[in-house]
């Protein structure tokens, strides 16, 4: 059909009211769209660039609350947006405005970006009293509109890596960040979709061992206005303007299929990809903010708000606004969501941004709230990768260990425990030795495994490793907010000069104490994930809270790989995931407590200080104890006694460590004081440097029957 010719019909047909959103069926296009509350919506046509609007329909049938209509002889690339007539009505929580251009929320692409404007809101900026005003202004010209798709992708000869959890290393990533200095792809691919497979970064990933890419947020989202006045860009993405729609400024080409064939090509070397998705909140913001979508659809669906006051949202986000994931819709769209990108890109598991949040319910938190349940018995999305963050800003706000089986929760008591050993805290012997054993006081519950710990030293938000041992306080003055912003008890230490130094000395300590901390994490019982960059050093000039920086503070710089420090942190990270994939004990798929339940007559975990001593309840509450000692044991077919002893030594002294009992034999696996000692024997002794840790090897024959 040529829309501009003029050749349209004067209205739509009825069509059907499922499945939502635009969908081309090989004949016409099915337009469904829910709304509670709405007196009528209309879809408006649009010429191919999105500039003039053509024609205008009345979308002709409602069923079960979901407006339909069928324009029949359309085709994918029609360009479309939505307006919805309602009451205006703040005070009741209804918003609806018909001079705003809406997207589709099932919108699978959109052409045009937004243009931040006043227009964008449905009431006069600069009016008194916003719940009695009302913009008439038409906003079409300053937003992107919906393109209708007809997805298709061969996925038949793909082979999902489904790597078992207790096999999991994680990498976690930005789409654009992680490539966009990377002089081995082409330039105009740098910083796309199109270079995150690139043999470069497949090869670096391999040899460093990781089994799954975590993206951060690769949605549509939204620049700020505040930051665009600021001379900022929304970089990390948390700002979603559409489920549904890839983040168009991500492709090198004018197809989508570049990010499907980069999923491939990643699943051809066995690596997973994992999404970073945020369906707490949307870009629209307050009840002050704009109206692009949900808001002028169906406000008082769509988000939660103050049960006495509904002209405010309910902002248990930070963000403004919370999505009310108590009605089914909601719960409609966000699990359509993710089959989506499940079926139609291949991808392997999803971390939840403020997952607590897609939990609340009237009462608060519930583990057995609607959308887990959706989740956990769907034949699609329950055979993923499912991450949370098990925390948001509301009341009750912190539920660490208390998500349902099936998830793996970013564990930030695992982050702060470790930074505080490694820099010197007292009193944290106790709490370590519990998060290496995977956490099992938080998360063995419901018959729950330890890889249900996501353990991690740093994220995206917060210090890089490298910053960790370079900076106690945050220095964020390129976020132009007079370095307010971001966290200000970052578990850091500088270890003798704020920030680079040429001082040798404190340099070759910063590199031996990020070594350890790289040990405990891949020896350690759980889900071990690394940041992008942590592996060679990658700095932020001190940032904690770089989610505004587009730029070479958060690009990936690789040539720090060139250099000697980079080259053989990366070498000591990668030989730590090999050591993990090697031996079992590092990654054992139970909870360990310290008893012969293989019946070999060693227990499977025990724990000692440097006299190889077992640790009374005193030792293990003595402050000042900075020495620990785990073995891991298990029992290989042959019948030998195989384990691995974790030496820690967080005080500024060396330390001679002694083991419990002979062995046949006894073998240096890694040393953090000393990268390049390895396979060497040992006695019954190990003089280990401060602030070091290593991996010791005993094996010994299991005496006869």
């Amino acid at each position: 059909m040529d829309l501009i010719e003029g050749n349209l019909p004067d209205q739509l047909e009825s069509g059907l009211p499922y499945p939502l959103g635009a969908r081309f069926d090989g004949l016409g296009v099915n337009f469904a769209v829910f709304s509670a509350n709405a007196d009528m919506i209309e879809v408006c046509l649009f010429d191919p660039r999105g500039k003039r609007e053509i024609k205008r329909y009345r979308l002709p049938e409602c069923t079960d609350e979901v407006w339909h209509g069928y324009l029949p002889d359309a085709r994918p690339g029609l360009v479309y947006g939505l307006r919805a007539y309602g009451p205006y009505k703040p005070a009741e929580g209804h918003r609806f405005n018909p001079n705003k251009l809406l997207l589709d929320p099932y919108a699978r692409r959109m052409v045009g970006t937004l243009r931040q404007s006043d227009v964008l809101h449905g009431y006069p900026l600069r009016a008194r009293r916003a719940d009695l005003a009302f913009d008439k202004r038409d906003s079409a010209p300053a937003m992107p509109k919906c393109v209708v798709t007809h997805d298709h992708y061969d996925w038949s000869q793909d082979r999902k890596p489904n790597t078992p959890w207790s096999k999991t290393v994680i990498y976690e990533a930005h789409a654009k960040g992680l490539t966009k200095l990377l002089e081995h792809a082409p330039p105009q691919e740098r910083g796309t979709f199109a270079a995150l497979a690139h043999p470069k970064v497949i090869d670096h990933l391999h040899t460093l061992g990781v089994t799954a890419i975590e993206l951060l947020p690769i949605h549509a989202f939204v620049q700020d206005r505040f930051l665009q006045e600021r001379g900022l860009r929304n970089y990390w993405g948390y700002n979603t303007l559409n489920f549904f729609t890839p983040e168009p400024s991500y492709f090198a080409g004018d197809t989508q299929d570049e990010l499907r064939i980069a999923v491939r090509r990643l699943h051809a070397a066995g690596i997973e990809v994992i999404l970073d998705v945020v369906y707490n909140h949307s870009c629209e913001g307050s009840e002050l903010g704009q109206t692009l979508c949900w808001r002028g659809l169906d406000n008082a669906t769509y988000y939660s708000l103050l049960p006495d006051d509904p002209r405010y949202c309910l902002n248990e986000t930070g963000t403004g606004n919370t999505f009310n994931l108590n009605h089914a819709r909601v719960i409609q769209m966000v699990a359509d969501s993710l089959r989506y990108w499940a079926t139609s890109y291949g991808i392997d598991g999803f971390r939840f941004d403020l997952g607590l949040t897609l939990g609340r319910t009237p009462h608060g938190f519930d583990p057995n709230a609607g959308f887990f349940d959706v989740l956990r018995q769907d034949p699609v999305l329950g055979r993923l990768k499912l991450l949370t963050e098990p925390w948001d800003v509301g009341m009750g706000g912190y539920q660490l260990g208390n998500f349902p089986p099936g998830f793996s929760e970013w564990n930030d008591k695992y982050r702060d425990t470790v930074r505080s050993y490694w820099r010197g805290d007292e009193g944290k012997r106790a709490d370590l030795a519990a998060r290496m054993s995977g956490s099992g006081d938080i998360f063995d519950r419901r018959s729950r495994r330890p890889w249900a710990s996501l353990n991690f030293l740093t994220s995206h938000d917060g210090f890089t490793l490298a910053d960790t041992v370079a900076y106690e306080e945050r220095h964020n003055e390129a976020n132009k907010e007079d370095n307010r912003d971001g966290h200000d008890n970052n578990l850091s230490r500088n270890w003798g000069a704020e920030g680079p130094t040429d001082d040798p000395a404190i340099l070759e300590t910063r590199a031996r104490v990020s070594r350890s901390m790289l040990l405990t994490l891949l020896a350690s019982l759980g889900t071990p994930m690394l940041v992008a960059g942590d592996e060679f050093g990658r700095t932020q000039q001190g940032n904690n809270n770089a989610y505004c920086q587009d730029s070479e503070i958060s690009w990936i710089d690789w040539s720090l790989l060139e250099t000697e420090a980079g080259t053989s942190l990366f070498a000591f990270a990668s030989r730590l995931t090999a050591l993990r994939r090697e031996y079992e004990v590092l990654r054992a798929p139970v909870f360990l407590y310290g008893d012969d339940s293989p019946g070999n007559g060693v227990n499977d975990i025990e724990w000692w200080d440097e006299r190889g001593e077992p640790l009374s309840d005193e030792d293990w509450g003595n402050p000042l104890g900075r020495a620990l000692s785990m073995r891991r044991t298990i029992a290989l077919e042959d019948g030998t006694i195989e384990s691995v002893n974790f030496l820690l030594n967080a005080s500024d002294d060396d330390i001679e460590f002694h083991f419990p009992r002979d062995v046949d034999e006894r073998t240096l696996l890694i040393d953090s004081a000393a990268p390049d000692l390895a396979d060497v024997s040992v006695g019954n002794t190990y003089l280990l440097a401060a602030h070091g840790g290593a991996l010791v090897r005993s094996r010994t024959k299991a005496a006869p029957a």
